[in-house]
C-alpha cells in the first residue's frame, strides 16, 4: 500500500484528503505544518508528499526544498495542494523542487488521478 504524507494546517482540510485517499486505497500520515512533516516523514516510508502551501512554522515550499535536501526524499513526488494560483507562486514551488500544484478546492478524482500518474 502506497503512503502519502497529508499536511495541511486545517483539521478539516486533513480529514476531506485523508477521506479520499484512503477510500483510494493509500495509507495516508497527516501533519499539521511542514514542522511536523519534517519530523513525521523521518519516521515513515513515504511514497509521495501532498502539502498545503499557508502554514505556520514552515510553508509547502518551504518543506519542499527541506524534503530535497535530503537524499531519501530526491525523487519522492510532492504536490502542492493550495488556494495560491498565481504563477509567481508556482514557479517559486518548481524552483524549490514540487512535482506538481493543485488548486483547492480540489475534485477528489482529479486528485486521485493526478497522484496515480505522478507515482508511476
Amino acid at each position: 500500500m502506497r503512503s502519502i504524507l497529508a499536511v495541511d494546517d486545517s483539521p478539516s482540510m486533513r480529514k476531506m484528503v485523508a477521506f479520499t485517499l484512503t477510500s483510494a486505497g493509500f495509507k495516508v500520515v497527516e501533519a499539521v505544518d511542514g514542522v511536523d512533516a519534517l519530523a513525521k516523514a523521518q519516521l515513515e516510508n513515504i511514497d509521495l508528499v501532498l502539502a498545503d502551501q499557508n502554514m505556520p512554522r514552515l510553508d509547502g515550499i518551504g518543506l519542499t526544498r527541506k524534503l530535497r535536501e535530503d537524499p531519501k526524499f530526491q525523487d519522492t513526488p510532492i504536490l502542492i495542494l493550495t488556494t495560491e494560483s498565481s504563477d509567481l507562486m508556482k514557479q517559486a514551488g518548481r524552483a524549490a523542487g514540487a512535482t506538481g500544484w493543485l488548486v483547492k478546492p480540489f475534485d477528489p478524482s482529479r486528485l486521485i488521478e493526478v497522484i496515480q500518474k505522478v507515482l508511476r
